[in-house]
C-alpha cells in the first residue's frame, strides 16, 4: 500500500493502547506528526506513557475527535462494527491498518523482522538491546516494553530497525528485511489461518522475501521449520538450536541464580569456534535458543564476542516475561504472557527447574474462546509443574460463549495434569485466595494475555501490606 503522509496530517489510532499500535503512535510522534488516538483503557502503564509524549488520547471508542484526522490506523482487533470505524468510513477517511502504516514507516531501514509462534518478543528485545549498547542506534517497534528502555519503541538515528513483526493476520509478509527470524511455528491463529498448512505456507513465503545477501536465522529445533526449509531453494540460512547440525548449536547449558549459562559452537564455513560462558537474565531453555537467535544477528553485525556476552549479562528483561512483582517472606509472585499451551509449559518447566521443590502455585486467565477450543488436550497437559492451578474466568476480548463447558475444562486440566485446582470467578476472589494461601517459600506465576497482569500487580501491592 502507498501512502502518501506529511507531517501537517493528523493521524487518529483506534485502540492506541494496544502494544502495537501504541509503539507505531510514538515512533511518528517523534519523527514529527501529529498523533491522537482513542482506546477503552482510560489509565493504563502504555496510555500513561502516551500521554507523558504528548500524545491527545480520548477514552473509549466513540469520540468524534476522530473527523479531526486525515487517516485512521486500526488493528485485527477493531472490528467493523466499532463506532469509530463507522464514522471515518462515513467521512470517507483514509483508513489504515496496522501493519500498512509500519511498513510504511521502515520502507527505507535495513530491517531486522522477528517472527514465530513463540519468543519473538524476547529475542527482538535482545537484539534491540545488543544493538543500542553497541552503538547501532536501532528504530525499535516491539511487543512488549523493554525494561532498559522502559517503552516497546525507540526511533534511532541509523539505518537499521529492529522489529517484532505479527503473524496473526498474515502482516508480517508486508515487511522487507535484511535479517529475517522465525523462532518457531505452533498451533496458533487457527481462527485467521484455517488451517495449519496454511499457517506454514505463509511462514514460508515469508523466509522466501528475504534477499539473497540477507539471512534467514532460524531454529532447526522445531521440527515444523526444518519440515519448509525444504521447500526453500535459496540457501541463505543460518540455524541454530540444540542439535547438532545447527550452524549455532547450544551446549553445556545450567541454570543459574534467575538465569543461564551456556555455551555455543559456532560451524560456519567449514570452521568452528566455541563460545564459552554466555549469561543471560532470563529462566529457562527457550531462553537459551532466544538468546542464541540474537547471538547470531550480533555475529553477522560483526558485534565483537565480547561485547556481545557483556550485553547479554547486562539485559534486564521485558514486561510480562516471568517479570518479579512480589517479594516477601521468600514467597514470590511473577507476572507472564503465556497464554498458549507451549509457553505455558515452557514457563512452568522453567520455574521448576530453578526453584526446585518450593510450592508452584499457577494463576491462568485463558484467552479467548477460539483459542482455548482449539487447542483444549493441549491446555488441559500444560501444567504438570505446578502443584496447584488457580483458573480464572476466560477473557472473551469480545468473542460469544457458544456454550463452553468451562467446568469440564476445569475438570480436565486438574486430571490431565495431575493437579489441584481451584476456580475464582473475579479480582476479588483471587485476592481473597492469595492472602488465605500464601506462606513462605511459595512462587505464584500469573499468565495469560488478557487482563490478569493489572490484576495480578493491584494484587501484589496490596499484599505488601498484609501480615502473614
Amino acid at each position: 500500500m502507498n501512502l502518501e503522509i506529511n507531517k501537517k496530517n493528523t493521524i487518529h489510532f483506534i485502540g492506541i493502547g494496544g502494544i502495537g499500535m501504541s509503539g507505531i503512535a510514538l515512533i511518528m510522534k517523534n519523527l514529527g506528526y501529529n498523533i491522537q488516538g482513542s482506546d477503552l483503557v482510560k489509565s493504563s502503564r502504555v496510555i500513561n506513557y502516551l500521554k507523558k509524549n504528548r500524545i491527545k488520547i480520548f477514552h473509549n471508542h466513540n469520540s468524534r475527535e476522530i473527523l479531526k484526522a486525515d487517516i485512521v490506523v486500526t488493528s485485527t482487533a477493531i472490528k467493523k462494527f466499532n463506532k469509530e470505524f463507522q464514522l471515518a468510513n462515513k467521512n470517507n477517511l483514509i483508513i489504515v491498518k496496522r501493519a500498512d502504516m509500519l511498513a510504511h514507516l521502515l520502507n527505507l531501514k535495513k530491517n531486522i523482522i522477528i517472527s514465530g509462534s513463540h519468543g519473538k518478543t524476547t529475542i527482538t528485545s535482545l537484539i534491540a538491546h545488543l544493538l543500542t549498547v553497541n552503538k547501532f542506534s536501532p528504530t525499535i517497534v516491539n511487543g512488549g516494553i523493554i525494561n532498559s528502555l522502559q517503552s516497546n519503541a525507540a526511533l534511532g538515528k541509523s539505518e537499521w530497525s529492529v522489529v517484532e513483526a505479527d503473524e496473526s493476520d498474515g502482516s508480517f509478509l508486508k515487511f522487507k528485511s535484511i535479517y529475517s527470524i522465525v523462532s518457531n511455528i505452533d498451533h496458533e491463529h487457527m481462527d485467521y489461518y484455517n488451517s495449519f498448512s496454511n499457517l506454514k505456507k505463509q511462514f514460508t513465503e515469508f523466509l522466501q522475501k528475504t534477499p539473497l545477501l540477507g539471512k534467514n536465522i532460524v531454529c532447526l529445533d522445531d521440527k515444523n521449520i526444518s519440515s519448509i526449509l525444504k521447500k526453500i531453494n535459496k540457501k541463505n540460512f543460518l540455524t541454530y538450536g540444540f542439535s547438532k547440525k545447527s550452524n549455532l548449536q547450544c551446549k553445556n547449558i545450567n541454570q543459574i541464580d534467575f538465569g543461564m549459562q551456556f555455551d555455543v559452537l559456532v560451524k560456519l564455513k567449514n570452521k568452528e569456534k566455541l563460545i564459552k560462558n554466555i549469561k543471560i537474565n532470563l529462566m529457562g531453555r527457550h531462553n537459551v535458543l532466544n538468546a542464541t537467535a540474537a547471538l547470531a544477528v550480533g555475529l553477522l553485525l560483526k558485534i565483537k564476542i565480547d561485547d556481545i556476552k557483556k550485553s547479554f549479562e547486562n539485559f534486564s528483561g521485558v514486561q510480562r516475561r516471568l517479570t518479579l512483582v512480589f517479594n516477601k517472606n521468600n514467597n514470590l509472585i511473577y507476572d507472564d504472557y503465556a497464554h498458549h499451551p507451549t509457553e505455558i509449559k515452557a514457563v512452568l518447566s522453567a520455574c521448576r527447574n530453578n526453584f526446585g521443590d518450593k510450592k508452584i502455585i499457577s494463576i491462568f486467565q485463558p484467552h479467548r474462546f477460539s483459542r482455548v477450543n482449539s487447542l483444549y488436550k493441549d491446555f488441559t497437559k500444560s501444567f504438570n509443574h505446578s502443584d496447584q492451578v488457580v483458573i480464572c474466568p476466560i477473557y472473551s476480548a469480545g468473542e460469544k460463549n457458544n456454550n463452553f463447558n468451562f467446568q469440564k475444562f476445569c475438570e480436565n486440566i486438574s486430571k490431565n495434569s495431575k493437579t489441584e485446582l481451584i476456580k475464582v470467578k473475579d479480582k476479588d476472589e483471587l485476592e481473597n485466595f492469595l492472602k488465605k494461601s500464601l506462606t513462605k517459600n511459595q512462587i505464584v506465576v500469573a499468565m495469560g494475555a488478557g487482563s490478569i497482569s493489572s490484576w495480578i500487580r493491584e494484587i501484589s501491592n496490596k499484599l505488601m501490606n498484609v501480615k502473614y
